[in-house]
Protein backbone atom coordinates (compact mmCIF):
# COMPACT_ATOMS: atom_id res chain seq x y z
CA UNK A 1 0.00 0.00 0.00
CA UNK A 2 1.38 3.09 -1.11
CA UNK A 3 2.33 5.74 1.76
CA UNK A 4 0.22 9.13 2.28
CA UNK A 5 2.44 11.95 2.07
CA UNK A 6 1.47 15.74 2.95
CA UNK A 7 3.42 18.31 1.21
CA UNK A 8 3.23 21.95 2.24
CA UNK A 9 4.78 24.78 0.93
CA UNK A 10 4.78 28.04 2.99
CA UNK A 11 6.02 31.43 3.79
CA UNK A 12 6.04 32.36 7.00
CA UNK A 13 5.09 36.32 8.13
CA UNK A 14 4.55 36.16 11.91
CA UNK A 15 7.14 33.53 13.47
CA UNK A 16 5.35 33.89 17.21
CA UNK A 17 1.97 32.71 15.35
CA UNK A 18 3.51 29.72 13.50
CA UNK A 19 4.91 28.43 17.00
CA UNK A 20 1.77 28.37 18.63
CA UNK A 21 0.59 26.35 14.93
CA UNK A 22 3.27 23.93 14.95
CA UNK A 23 2.25 23.12 18.85
CA UNK A 24 -1.41 22.12 18.03
CA UNK A 25 -0.34 20.81 14.73
CA UNK A 26 2.21 18.25 16.04
CA UNK A 27 -0.54 17.26 18.50
CA UNK A 28 -2.66 16.22 15.59
CA UNK A 29 0.00 14.42 13.69
CA UNK A 30 0.79 12.24 16.95
CA UNK A 31 -2.89 11.63 16.93
CA UNK A 32 -2.93 10.19 13.37
CA UNK A 33 0.72 8.76 13.49
CA UNK A 34 2.26 11.34 11.36
CA UNK A 35 5.84 11.97 10.88
CA UNK A 36 7.72 14.95 9.92
CA UNK A 37 10.52 13.98 7.25
CA UNK A 38 11.65 17.07 5.48
CA UNK A 39 11.89 20.51 6.54
CA UNK A 40 13.69 22.93 4.08
CA UNK A 41 13.59 26.61 5.86
CA UNK A 42 15.33 28.29 2.72
CA UNK A 43 18.68 27.66 3.81
CA UNK A 44 19.98 26.53 0.32
CA UNK A 45 18.97 29.24 -1.72
CA UNK A 46 17.22 27.76 -5.15
CA UNK A 47 15.26 29.59 -7.88
CA UNK A 48 12.11 30.57 -6.86
CA UNK A 49 12.86 30.86 -3.18
CA UNK A 50 12.37 33.60 -0.90
CA UNK A 51 13.51 34.85 2.88
CA UNK A 52 11.33 32.92 5.30
CA UNK A 53 10.00 30.49 2.57
CA UNK A 54 9.95 26.51 3.60
CA UNK A 55 8.57 23.32 2.52
CA UNK A 56 7.54 20.38 4.84
CA UNK A 57 6.97 16.77 3.97
CA UNK A 58 4.62 14.76 6.31
CA UNK A 59 4.42 11.43 6.14
CA UNK A 60 1.22 8.78 7.11
CA UNK A 61 0.64 5.18 6.62
CA UNK A 62 -1.45 5.28 4.04
CA UNK A 63 -3.37 8.99 1.96
CA UNK A 64 -6.43 7.95 3.61
CA UNK A 65 -4.50 8.45 6.84
CA UNK A 66 -3.21 11.96 5.43
CA UNK A 67 -6.44 12.60 4.40
CA UNK A 68 -8.10 12.06 7.79
CA UNK A 69 -5.41 13.92 9.34
CA UNK A 70 -6.01 17.03 7.82
CA UNK A 71 -10.04 16.93 8.13
CA UNK A 72 -9.93 16.10 11.92
CA UNK A 73 -10.73 18.70 14.30
CA UNK A 74 -7.39 18.88 16.25
CA UNK A 75 -6.01 19.47 13.01
CA UNK A 76 -8.23 21.66 11.39
CA UNK A 77 -7.96 24.05 15.10
CA UNK A 78 -4.68 24.28 14.06
CA UNK A 79 -5.12 25.78 10.85
CA UNK A 80 -6.52 28.84 11.62
CA UNK A 81 -2.90 30.10 13.48
CA UNK A 82 -1.02 28.97 10.10
CA UNK A 83 -3.78 30.77 7.96
CA UNK A 84 -2.73 34.02 9.72
CA UNK A 85 1.10 33.69 10.65
CA UNK A 86 2.17 32.51 6.98
CA UNK A 87 1.03 32.33 3.04
CA UNK A 88 0.38 28.53 2.54
CA UNK A 89 -0.03 25.43 -0.43
CA UNK A 90 -0.72 22.12 0.85
CA UNK A 91 -0.94 18.92 -1.11
CA UNK A 92 -2.14 15.44 -0.22
CA UNK A 93 -0.46 12.97 -2.14
CA UNK A 94 0.21 8.76 -2.21
CA UNK A 95 3.42 7.24 -3.07
CA UNK A 96 5.66 4.70 -2.23
CA UNK A 97 9.71 5.52 -1.08
CA UNK A 98 11.89 3.29 -2.87
CA UNK A 99 14.48 1.28 -0.10
CA UNK A 100 18.12 2.14 -0.64
CA UNK A 101 20.31 -0.27 -2.63
CA UNK A 102 21.63 -3.35 -0.72
CA UNK A 103 25.45 -2.18 -0.61
CA UNK A 104 28.18 -4.67 -1.52
CA UNK A 105 30.46 -6.18 1.27
CA UNK A 106 33.77 -7.46 0.78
Amino acid sequence: MPKGYVIVTETIHDPAGMAAYSQLSGRSLAEYDGRVLVVDDGVEIREGSWPGSRTVVIEFASVEQARAWYESESYQAAAPLRRAAADCSLVIAAGFVPRPAPTATG
